[in-house]
């Protein structure tokens, strides 16, 4: 009777260690792995058994690099994870790290992600100036495209996908990243940035009127300012209406997921439980 229960006990650990797909975690700018140790806890408590990759490339200032770089490099190590887990994994990336991971993503037709959770990330672009203060203190939003369009601005990863809707020309002639991974300018990737996007079977878009860094919020679901200031939701903008990196197509399929939170600012969403186990844990599934 003994052995019998020891042998019930571990089919049941067993099963609870297969239950959840690893899970890929992406970590933010001027950070590293030690500032996502929260959600990695909270995953290995409500999820026993789960199996976390916590990248720490690029932590600190090195997070400033240009995108593509890092891209590049994460996609080495996507691709090793991949060859580890055929049957899938999840990716989270939070603030810069969701709009790397998702280019990540676009970079590797064959990856192995299954679900994508972008927190809190500028998906469509960034234009604050409370985002600049945390990096260039003395930079304001209404002349940064002065430094960020150009050859050197386009060596940090903030440059890469700063978008300012009065200079959009200078942003198509400058940008080498955003305008590209968005499809909002063709490439002789655009086809694979879209398709591989589409292998997705779900994409989560987490995001929230108090964030008080993304600027503007909608960013974090491709929604994003016109040339007068307004916030065009994204399911109005070109981006979805011409489809371009598939997001309508995974809306039309129910594999899009926007997810909005009120009350949560811009460093709440990786440290507090709370908000943890509301907009991240329902889709470790």
């Amino acid at each position: 009777m003994v052995k019998k229960y020891i042998f019930l006990a571990f089919l049941t650990n067993l099963y609870i260690i297969g239950a959840y797909k690893p899970v890929v975690i992406i970590h933010g700018i001027l950070t590293g792995a030690e500032s996502m140790l929260v959600i990695l806890e909270e995953i290995e408590r409500h999820h026993p058994g789960t199996k976390v990759y916590n990248t720490d490339r690029f932590a600190g200032w090195s997070s400033l690099e240009n995108a593509w770089h890092q891209v590049l490099e994460f996609n080495g190590d996507l691709q090793k994870i991949c060859r580890n887990h055929p049957d899938g994994v999840i990716m989270l990336g939070y603030s810069q790290g969701g709009l790397l991971g998702r280019a990540v993503l676009q970079t590797y037709p064959d990856h192995c992600v299954k679900k994508f959770i972008s927190l809190s990330s500028p998906q469509a672009g960034q234009f604050g100036s409370d985002f600049l203060h945390l990096i260039f203190p003395s930079l304001v939003a209404k002349t940064a495209y002065e430094l960020f369009y150009t050859y050197v601005g386009q060596h940090t990863s903030v440059g890469n996908y700063w978008n300012d809707p009065h200079h959009q020309d200078l942003f198509e002639q400058f940008s080498i990243f955003l305008p590209y991974v968005n499809n909002d300018l063709p490439s002789t990737n655009s086809t694979q940035f879209r398709d591989s996007i589409l292998k997705l079977d779900q994409l989560i878009l987490v995001g929230g009127p108090d964030d008080g860094v993304i600027t503007p919020w909608e960013s974090s679901h491709f929604g994003y300012f016109n040339g007068t200031g307004d916030v065009i939701p994204c399911r109005q903008r070109q981006i979805y209406l011409e489809d371009r990196i598939g997001l309508q197509t995974l809306d039309n399929t129910g594999r899009l997921k926007l997810v909005t939170m009120a009350g949560v600012k811009h460093f709440d969403w990786h440290l507090k439980q709370q908000v943890i186990q509301t907009v991240i844990l329902p889709y470790l599934d």
